[in-house]
């Protein structure tokens, strides 16, 4: 209750009335005085911390949603430069084999056209992966199976592990959260980053006798849905021991045509990205002690039905929580393929 200022006496007044206290009653008095602001410190101090990490979401939501709209931009100047570019490039695929069909007397001249018809391909391998990253992505949701997802991605990436030598865990938390997604766009961006792990490993091998390894992760962790309250959400991990990544790179890494390997157009993780899109979650990449690199894909769960109806409908527009689960507290741990 407030005091008027009536009742307030100042400390003279109040001299009289501390005087009466017995040693006791004062210490008494001073430890409830220091308590109190002992618990107000570490009340700002608390409050100084959340204040940070809403900022550090913050930003990492801006950077998000400049990132989605760069590309978004992007793709759209990609497509109608692509669907330029190819017809010619069809052409010239067909001349060059003509060409080598006609020279079966001169090897040396057949070579040259051969080699044409190579690096015509290799140019339409980049038309269609950019064709790909700019093409609307029809999304047909359906609760996921985690496990099959996992099954369905190590049997597409078989002959590309069968040929590195490359070993692959499965880890799936047994308390996963019920989400939803399209398992076809899903399987395709786990995929592309496998295959970014893989090329990763075959350019930078563990020293000694570690072995080549990739981890596909399910766990739990939190999210901030588009009210900014904090909710369940689904975690896609891939992991690798490979050589990691340089800071500066990181910024980049989403960019379409963006690469820091030998070989590739630098279009698989760009499509990542529009594939976490259309789920409404987020993407990170993170280092993975002692080496190597770990890439997040975040997505929204599965909210309880309301009354009155039986369906689930999935949360919407979500921002990721960089601060929840720590890297997994692994339930189950399935088979490895190699």
């Amino acid at each position: 209750m407030n005091e008027s200022p009536a009742n307030l006496r100042p400390p003279a007044q109040a001299a009289p009335a501390l005087s009466r206290l017995t040693p006791a009653e004062l210490a008494d008095l001073i430890a409830s005085f220091n308590d109190v602001t002992a618990k107000l410190q570490r009340t700002h101090e608390t409050l100084r911390a959340q204040v940070a990490s809403l900022q550090q979401e913050l930003r990492s939501a801006n950077e998000q949603l400049r990132r989605s709209r760069a590309l978004a931009a992007l793709g759209e100047m990609a497509a109608g430069i692509a669907h330029e570019i190819r017809n010619p490039l069809g052409s010239i695929q067909l001349y060059a084999q003509a060409l080598e069909e006609d020279l079966r007397e001169s090897p040396q001249q057949r070579d040259l056209a051969r080699r044409i018809a190579e690096a015509v391909h290799g140019l339409d391998r980049v038309v269609r992966d950019v064709l790909v990253f700019a093409r609307p992505l029809a999304s047909q949701r359906r609760p996921l199976d985690i496990a099959a997802l996992f099954e369905q991605t190590l049997a597409c990436g078989a002959a590309l592990l069968e040929h590195s030598g490359v070993r692959v865990q499965r880890r799936i938390a047994e308390d996963l959260p019920r989400a939803e997604g399209d398992p076809d766009l899903l399987r395709q961006a786990l995929l592309n980053l496998l295959r970014n792990a893989v090329e990763a490993l075959a350019q930078s091998p563990p020293e000694g006798e570690e072995e080549a390894r990739v981890w596909l992760l399910a766990r739990p962790a939190t999210m901030r849905d588009d009210r900014g309250v904090r909710a369940p959400a689904l975690e896609l991990c891939v992991e690798d021991n490979g050589p990691g990544l340089r800071e500066d790179a990181k910024e980049k890494l989403f960019q379409p045509f963006f690469t820091t390997k030998r070989e590739g157009a630098g279009m698989g993780l760009a499509v990542v990205h529009r594939i976490v899109d259309v789920h409404h979650g987020a993407v990170r990449v993170e280092r993975r002690a002692p080496r190597g690199a770990r890439f997040v894909l975040a997505l929204p769960v599965l909210a309880a039905p309301r009354e009155g109806d039986g369906r689930l409908a999935p949360a919407q527009g979500c921002v990721v929580d960089d601060s929840s689960t720590p890297a997994v507290s692994i339930s189950r741990e399935e088979g490895a393929a190699s």
